[in-house]
This record gives C-alpha cells, sequence and structure tokens, in this order.
C-alpha cells in the first residue's frame, strides 16, 4: 500500500499540539488544529451578549492554542505568515476534516479513557490509509486502540514529540503489536527528512526512552543532592557543559519542564514501573518528595512563575538577578560564585573525553557528586536494556536528540574505557547490568565498532554480537571523509575536501568558524583548483555555525597598531573572493546553519545558490561592533532590496532605501532561513533543508544539478545610488533618532556612514553604478570606523563579554 501525508489533522490545541501543528505547517504541509467546545462563556463574551452557539466561542479554545502558538518565544513558525497553512476547528463542527486526512495526531489530556473515546470517533470516520498517532508521553500505547478496527489498529501508533517540537530534534516512534511495519517506515521517514527530526524506535514501556532514564536519574540525582547538602548553585556548575549536558544543567532544566510537570510525571511513573526496584527507590525518596509536594502547593513552579529553584529578582539598578533556593530552608538566597578544582581544569578542554577524565579523577565536591551521578546513570540504563531498547543505539540517540548531551551514556562509556569505568562503578556501589559484564568477557570491550569515529555497529545483548547501524544512503559526514583521505588541502582555520563527483567542500574550522586570512586563502586555492579539476564547490561545515563572523581580535590588533594598509588589504581580500564566488563560471553553493552572522552573511550571499538548514540564523550585524559590512554585504543588501523597485519606472526609492537601513542599522537576525529569505539574505531559488544531517549532500546535489543544467553565473549588475536627496531624507531620520535619544553619538556617526554607502554618496542625481563603486564606499567607511576609539571599545567588549556595548 502506498502512503502519502499531505494533510494533517492535529488534535489539542495545548502548549505541545499546537506547536506540533506550528511545525507541520513549517514544512509545507497544511494541517488543521481541532480543540473542543467550550461548555461555558467567559465574562467577556458575556458582556459582548455571545451564546454558546456562536463560532466565535465555539472555537475559542482552539483559537486561544493557536494564537499562543504564533506569540511564543522561543518562535514555533518559521515565520508569522507560516501559520497560515494552520486551519482551525473543534471537535463537533470540524470533525469531518479528519476524513481527508493522511496523519492524524492526538495531543489531548493525559486520561486513557478520554484518549479512547476520541479513537472510537476518529476510527469511524478515518480514510483506509490514514495514519493515526498519539503524543502520549505516559500511557501504554497499545491500550488506546483497544476495542478498535483491524484497520485502525494496524494505522496507529505513538509519535511522542519533545517539546518544543521545532527545536528538539527527538521524537520518539512506539509501535504496537499490530502496527505494520510500512506504516512505521513511512512515519519514521516523514519524520527523518521532511520533519527534520531524529525519529528513535522504542518500546511500548513506561515513559518509553527518553522520559524513563531522566526519571530514573533525576530521582537519584535529587536524593544524592540532598542527602550529601549540595546546593543549586553547586549542583548546577556541575552538571552542566563539564558533564557534556547543556547550560540548563539540573535545577535549571526542572525549573524551563515546570516543577509541577516533574511531579505529575514521577507520580504516575512509580505505580507503572513495579518492576524497577532501582528507580522505585529514589522515586519514593520521601525528602525529595517532600521538596518537590512543597514547591508545587507553594506555586514555585519554575519558569513559569519566575520562580522555583530559580527566582527572577530585580535589582535596584533595574537589572534582573536570579537567586537561587535553598534546598533546606527553602529560603532564596543571592546567586553563589561556586569554584571546584576538577571543573575548572577541565573548562578550556575541547574534547568531552578529556573533560569527563579530569572532572570523573578529581578529589573535591564536584567530583564526588559527577561520579555518583554518571556511575549511576550509567548502571540505571544498562539494566533498562532490553526493556526499554534491544541495544545501546536508540537509548544514546533519544538522550542526545530530546536532552542536548553531547553524548548518550554508551557513547560517554565507549569514550571512558567500558572496561575501566565497570570496574569504577562496581567499586562506587553502581554495578553495571550482568550483560555488560558478559559482553566484556566475550572480548567485546566496547558497545560500537568504529571506523574512525563513524560508529559501524552496536553490540545486542540479546544476538551476544555486533549489528550493523543502518544510516540514510545519502547521508555523509565531513569528519569521516577527512579521516579516509579525502583532504586535498588544510591550514589551521579551513581544509578542502573531496567530497567525489567532482564536487569539493570548503570547510571552515576556528572557533565558531570566524572568518580569517587562513580561510580566505584556502577559499581562493579552492576557487583556483576548481576552475580546472572540479564541476563545483560547496561552502559548509559540520560544525553547531556557518559562521559567527570575522576575527574581530585580528580587527582590534590591526586597529591598535594603526596597521591600516594590512586591515585594507584584508578587508579587499574578502569582498575580491566573495566577488569572484558571485561571477565564479562553476556553480559554488554555499550551505549555512546555525549562525551565520556579519561576515558569515557576507559569505552565504556571494554564492551562485544558497542551501541553507532550517534553522538558520543570519543577519548583518557589524553595527553592534561599531563598524559596517564591508565583504560586500552593504553592497548586496541594496542589490537585493532596492534594485528590483527601481526598474520600474517613477518609483520612489525611499521606503526600499529606509528598508535597508533599518535591516543593517538595527543589526536584524533572522531567527530561520524562511526569514532570511523575507530579509533578502536567501533568494527565491535558494532551498531550505529540514534536516541539517543532510545539509551537504543536498548542497552537493545542488551543485551537480546547476552543472549538469549549464549553469552560468549571472551577468555583472549595476548598483542602484539613490543619490544626495535620498541621502539628505535618510540623514533627517537619523538625527531625529539622535535627538530623541534613541541612538548614541557613535551610532549617530555610524548611521551616517551607512547611509552614505547606500545612497551611493552624495550624487548629484540618482544613477546605476558598478559594484565595485559601493565595494570601495565599504572599504573606506569601515577603515575609517576601525580608527574610532569608541568602535574599538565595543570591539574590545563584546570580545570579552560577548555582548554588545552601546557607548
Amino acid at each position: 500500500m502506498t502512503y502519502k501525508i499531505h494533510r494533517a489533522v492535529v488534535i489539542g490545541a495545548g502548549t505541545m499540539g499546537a506547536a506540533i501543528a506550528a511545525h507541520l505547517a513549517n514544512t509545507g504541509v497544511p494541517v488543521t488544529l481541532l480543540d473542543i467546545v467550550p461548555n461555558r462563556l467567559t465574562p467577556a463574551e458575556e458582556k459582548k451578549n455571545l451564546s454558546l452557539n456562536d463560532p466565535e466561542v465555539r472555537n475559542r479554545i482552539v483559537k486561544e492554542g493557536f494564537d499562543r502558538a504564533i506569540k511564543s518565544r522561543p518562535a514555533s513558525y518559521f515565520t508569522p505568515e507560516t501559520a497560515a497553512l494552520v486551519k482551525i476547528g473543534n471537535l463537533e463542527d470540524d470533525f469531518q476534516v479528519i476524513a481527508q486526512a493522511d496523519w492524524v495526531i492526538e495531543v489531548i489530556v493525559e486520561n486513557l479513557a478520554i484518549k479512547q473515546q476520541l479513537m472510537a470517533r476518529i476510527d469511524a470516520v478515518r480514510g483506509a490509509k490514514s495514519i493515526i498517532s498519539t503524543n502520549t508521553s505516559g500511557i501504554p500505547v497499545a491500550s488506546i486502540a483497544e476495542g478498535l478496527s483491524e484497520s485502525f489498529r494496524q494505522h496507529f501508533l505513538g509519535t511522542h514529540f519533545f517539546n518544543p517540537p521545532r527545536y528538539l530534534k527527538l521524537v520518539e516512534i512506539i509501535p504496537t503489536a499490530e502496527t505494520l511495519p510500512e506504516v512505521v517506515s513511512v512515519i519514521s521517514r516523514f519524520v527523518e527528512t521532511r520533519l527534520g527530526k531524529g525519529p528513535v524506535l522504542a518500546k511500548d514501556t513506561p515513559n518509553f526512552i527518553g522520559n524513563r532514564l531522566a526519571f530514573g536519574s533525576g530521582a537519584f540525582a535529587l536524593d544524592y543532592i540532598l542527602a550529601n547538602n549540595y546546593t543549586v548553585d553547586e549542583v548546577d556548575a556541575v552538571t552542566g557543559p563539564a558533564l557534556g549536558r547543556p547550560k540548563t544543567a539540573t535545577f535549571r532544566l526542572i525549573d524551563l519542564v515546570g516543577i509541577d510537570v516533574w511531579e505529575h510525571v514521577g507520580r504516575n511513573l512509580a505505580p507503572a514501573i513495579p518492576h524497577d526496584e532501582h528507580a522505585l527507590r529514589y522515586l519514593s525518596s520521601e525528602p525529595v518528595n517532600q521538596l518537590i509536594s512543597t514547591l508545587v502547593k507553594n506555586g514555585w513552579l519554575g519558569n513559569k512563575t519566575k520562580q522555583g529553584f530559580y527566582k527572577e529578582v530585580r535589582k535596584d539598578d533595574g537589572g534582573k538577578e536570579f537567586w537561587t533556593l535553598n534546598l533546606h530552608t527553602l529560603e532564596y538566597e543571592p546567586p553563589q560564585k561556586v569554584r571546584f578544582e576538577s571543573i575548572g581544569k577541565a573548562r578550556d578542554k575541547e574534547s568531552l573525553a578529556e573533560r569527563l577524565k579530569i572532572v570523573l579523577a578529581g578529589e573535591d565536591r564536584a567530583a564526588q557528586l559527577a561520579r555518583a551521578l554518571t556511575y549511576q546513570s550509567l548502571a540505571y540504563t544498562s539494566e533498562r536494556i532490553p526493556e526499554i531498547a534491544d541495544t545501546p543505539l536508540p537509548i544514546d540517540d533519544a538522550m542526545r536528540w530530546g536532552f542536548g548531551h553531547e553524548a548518550g551514556p554508551f557513547e560517554t562509556w565507549d569514550m571512558l574505557g567500558v572496561p575501566e569505568v565497570a570496574a569504577a562503578m562496581q567499586a562506587e556501589g553502581f554495578p553495571a547490568a550482568p550483560w555488560v559484564t558478559q559482553m566484556l568477557a566475550q572480548g567485546c570491550t566496547s558497545f560500537y565498532q568504529y571506523d574512525g569515529e563513524r560508529k559501524l555497529a552496536v553490540y545486542n545483548p540479546v544476538l551476544g554480537g555486533y549489528a550493523p547501524i543502518p544510516r540514510l544512503p545519502e547521508l555523509f559526514v565531513l569528519k569521516e571523509l577527512k579521516d579516509s583521505g579525502k583532504v586535498i588541502r588544510k591550514n589551521d582555520s579551513a581544509s578542502l575536501v573531496d567530497l567525489g563527483e567532482g564536487v569539493a567542500c570548503v570547510e571552515f574550522h576556528t572557533k565558531m568558524n570566524a572568518l580569517d586570512d587562513d580561510i580566505f586563502s584556502l577559499m581562493q586555492y579552492a576557487l583556483d583548483k576548481a576552475e580546472t579539476d572540479f564541476t563545483g564547490l560547496v561552502i559548509g561545515n559540520d560544525g553547531q555555525n556557518f559562521s559567527a563572523g570575522a576575527n574581530l581580535f585580528m580587527v582590534l590588533m590591526a586597529a591598535r597598531m594603526g596597521a591600516w594598509d594590512q586591515l585594507g588589504e584584508a578587508v579587499r581580500k574578502m569582498q575580491n573572493i566573495n566577488m569572484r564566488m558571485r561571477y565564479f563560471p562553476r556553480p559554488v553553493v554555499t550551505a549555512p546553519a546555525g549562525l551565520a552572522l556579519g561576515g558569515g552573511s557576507e559569505v552565504l550571499m556571494h554564492g551562485s545558490r544558497v542551501v541553507a538548514a532550517a534553522e538558520l540564523y543570519a543577519g548583518l550585524v557589524e553595527i553592534g561592533v561599531g563598524v559596517i559590512p564591508a565583504g560586500g554585504g552593504t553592497k548586496e543588501i541594496v542589490r537585493r532590496l532596492v534594485n528590483p523597485a527601481m526598474r520600474t519606472q517613477n518609483v520612489d526609492p525611499l521606503p526600499f532605501l529606509q528598508r535597508a537601513f533599518e535591516q543593517i542599522g538595527l543589526a536584524k537576525v533572522a531567527t530561520s532561513a524562511e526569514e532570511a529569505r523575507q530579509m533578502g539574505l536567501l533568494g527565491p531559488a535558494d532551498r531550505v533543508v529540514m534536516n541539517r544531517d543532510l545539509l551537504l549532500s543536498e548542497a552537493k546535489k545542488e551543485v551537480l544539478h546547476l552543472a549538469s543544467s549549464g549553469y552560468r553565473p549571472p551577468q555583472p549588475e549595476k548598483i542602484y545610488a539613490a543619490g544626495r536627496d535620498a541621502l539628505a531624507a535618510l540623514r533627517v531620520g537619523i538625527y531625529m533618532m539622535k535627538e530623541a535619544k534613541f541612538i548614541t553619538e557613535h551610532e549617530w556617526l555610524i548611521a551616517n556612514k551607512l547611509a552614505y554607502i547606500l545612497t551611493g554618496g552624495e550624487l548629484s542625481q540618482p544613477g546605476w553604478v558598478d559594484e565595485q563603486f559601493i565595494l570601495d564606499l565599504e572599504r573606506e567607511a569601515f577603515l575609517s570606523l576601525c580608527g574610532e576609539e569608541k568602535t574599538q571599545a565595543r570591539i574590545y567588549n563584546m570580545l570579552e563579554t560577548g555582548k554588545p556595548l552601546r557607548n
């Protein structure tokens, strides 16, 4: 049977349901969001003399959820306009839309009887090939479909999204014994390639994989923390990046999740796992349960109430400070600077393995806590195989993708050495599961078999050996290609890697992929090489960010030393390389993901085509460090925003210039690739890829497609220069902003230089000028601003604090 997913219905407009509907819309899937009809009027509705039969009232609950998703921060939608793909309705008047849906996702209250009643209604109207799934996190999936038709049960499964669904990669796929294999395959593939998520096949066990392990180890952590008198500040200083976890660490994470949610899940989990003595020992901890229930009773629920384990406090100067809860007195105390020797030694180490080995070998309280949490987590996780998963692979994927861990528990164990850690765990009172001992006895000393860093196979305790790990055939990883000898040339900042089929990739690998002279030198070499040896180039990497911009330290040092010729030549080099890419005779595809700021945005705009990850945060933000975009970015914004309008006669350029001015002058940053398209950073023909893992392979495909389609570079394009009248108009606005104290004196100076470039300067009349004319203005303004003491102070502050200085 052939399945398609062209239309979807999401039932339940709460925080999760509305966000799932939003993400379906992000991928271009039309979706209908449904919820119940209210049974009473609000005071506002009574004042308007509405009745329960009015459509406005009947759709009130779903409309509130829909509106919350539009306003949510971080944003659920790629752009506000994306919300047009979501229609709203209610479960009485609009239930018939389910008959046309290809996928129906239920996200309602966690009540088995209510879910079963809803499913019976769906069963009566669904299409023969429609797939139905539940987002339940705690109810057995199979029980929800009990008593329904065979066709329904065959097309029913769990799809547990993690919140927020746009940003967290994990989706647990939970088939029942009756779910058709092809249904599991279709949903898994759709989730991975269309939604850009990481599907993990989970068993229909309590809380599945992610939450089961999180609460089994989390309950132990809280019990251990209270018993050993650790403070909130101490714990979060240890359990964050030093251990490969997000900055939310332990208590900030619980505040983010919601302390009431934590209590609810823990309370429901305990009776569902009578066989799990390890977890029950800590889930029943009296001190922990007393603490959590007291916080819930007090209404201290975490971020949603601005008070939980942390409390937001306003300082006398109006700034915010986060006080921490004393876990014994339940009084809030000012934050304390926590310093541990082991954490300090590990902080600057790049690799997780190095950091963990240092911390676990330490002798201070931080090391003691880290050992207890790490060893208990590894022991508990190993015990849950084969109950929740047959092998370590889905467990590792779930913990990385669902909780932002750098590595899953078994990947971490491999890094540290399985035999050595198993012995240490035994000595600390956290023995590994018997199957780990058996694995080691067989001579298998790691959970995975590797080729370099690539995992080829995973140990399966049921088989007593390794099983191959499948992967998408189109997927490749630069690190693996480099390990296999595909590096053509490299330096400290960049590499040129052969992707095969006549395509090479320029990979940046500086800190935050900041642009420097070595990067530009390698780009120049790559372009030279591509003229004779390659079909085309990809500019991209596997890192978290495409590029956070220019190397500010080098700019600051050159400015302070007065090395103006050197700095000017560096700017000219970047401009020339970007222009060479733009008019290169063979396709150059830029593949940005994550941050593409300042110079990063300038590089991405000068390719033949952009193939961007959906989660792209791009913008020309140079004004934050007291300069203007000088690598061709200002020129490109005029070309993209002003030029098209000015090809129509008698058009006033001012509104388009104002848009360009505000975009650069306010350092606007797109919060998605689609928003970057609206800002003109991406063009209509540029592509967006939902799955970040497939970005480079899709960029390579784009190079080959352009080449096979007879790629020709664009004709050199003139830039519209509006001249002195438009410049005067912009200057009036800038002056008024200064007089109204919206901008500082130095920002007034920067803004005037920006306006000068955008308009082409004091030209007596509008006209079309060469791109080089604008590039020269960019370079001149950049160098003059670098000579300003206040610009240098801005650059220094950004380097020191990571935050812009307004001086």
